[in-house]
């Protein structure tokens, strides 16, 4: 991967070398390279060694590298061969779907038991996750109420159960025919890019400016002005709804922290330089996205039949915690979008 520094830079600006369908090729080889290098270290590693870290993070190097051959087969297709693309962009998206599922749950159960503790006045360690096999380090309940220490069993079996799935369903991903078709076209791209013909001499920043111009369409579109507000009542709107589907207002910022992503991912093809503002932006908008998500299983968690009012008063106050940080995760991206704009 490109050098970081860590000044920050005018848009689509700074960049280093040239700006052209090879600088494409070689941003795709560099990232194919990357992620043959993790597969190699995950093989080596065993894979399901239990408390390994080796296998967690050669997962997370082939979720990155993926996500950034993915992102510029999205943001610069006209330069890259139709069909070879449009057949790789789902394998990618499947891939990095399946890796990531893993690490999600087992965040999100850290980041509910930290809340509870918060929520409750006791005393929790932080703690990392452990490995994919074994559930998340047991707090000592003994300061927790017994709704909020029977709300963190609850939630602890739940989300462990989904992460251990979770895990089995990668390793069968990764053994899987489907995979190994998936490697042998990133193994081929670390030699070989499909570019179009008209591709070697062409600039690249047109399409780069394209996907930043796409995130500003969104981001404007956003309710900046009401998230600009240190505290606003829209994070419990829709709380008590029946439906389990994920929040309604938070779609959009979601498709924003996906834009950003591409946006980024299309300036590191044209730089080595990294605009902090925009890393600080995608910061405020994954807080936004693990909150809501959080948000969600405690509320399911709540749905769970027979289970005693105080449990469900406390996965309650859980889910309404949550919510909140979804508001300061969007007072805080407005805060430092709206000092980007200003800037730029």
């Amino acid at each position: 991967m490109a050098q970081q520094h860590l000044e920050p830079t005018d848009p689509l600006s700074g960049h280093v070398g040239p700006s052209t369908g090879d600088a494409l090729a070689d941003y795709l080889r560099s990232q194919a390279t990357e992620f043959l290098r993790a597969l190699r270290q995950h093989r080596d590693s065993g894979g399901t060694a239990a408390g390994a870290e080796g296998p967690v993070d050669a997962a997370r190097a082939l979720r990155r590298s993926v996500r950034r051959i993915s992102a510029s087969l999205h943001t610069f297709r006209p330069l890259l061969d139709a069909d070879w693309s449009e057949s790789l962009r789902p394998e990618l998206a499947w891939l990095s779907g399946t890796l990531g599922m893993e690490h999600a749950y087992g965040s999100r159960l850290e980041r509910l038991l930290l809340a509870l503790h918060r929520l409750s006045g006791a005393v929790f360690p932080a703690q990392g996750v452990g490995p994919a096999a074994h559930s998340a380090p047991a707090p000592d309940r003994a300061g927790l109420t017994v709704g909020a220490a029977k709300a963190g069993a609850l939630l602890d079996r739940q989300l462990t159960l989904a992460r251990t799935r979770a895990h089995s369903t990668a390793l069968q991903a990764l053994g899987s025919s489907r995979f190994h078709a998936v490697a042998d076209t990133i193994a081929v791209l670390a030699s070989e890019v499909p570019l179009v013909k008209s591709a070697t001499g062409a600039d690249l920043h047109p399409l780069a400016a394209a996907a930043q111009e796409r995130l500003d369409d969104a981001a404007a579109a956003l309710p900046l002005v009401t998230a600009g507000h240190p505290y606003n009542a829209e994070a419990l709107v829709h709380g008590l709804s029946p439906d389990p589907s994920p929040h309604p207002q938070d779609a959009p910022w979601h498709q924003v922290r996906l834009l950003l992503r591409l946006h980024r991912y299309a300036r590191e093809v044209l730089t080595s330089s990294v605009d902090v503002r925009l890393l600080t932006a995608g910061q405020c908008l994954d807080r936004h996205r693990d909150a809501s998500e959080a948000a969600a299983a405690a509320a399911q968690a709540a749905r769970t039949p027979r289970i005693a009012p105080a449990t469900a008063y406390a996965l309650g106050v859980l889910h309404a915690d949550q919510r909140h940080e979804v508001e300061a995760a969007r007072f805080a991206f407005q805060q430092c979008w709206q000092k980007q704009a200003v800037s730029t």
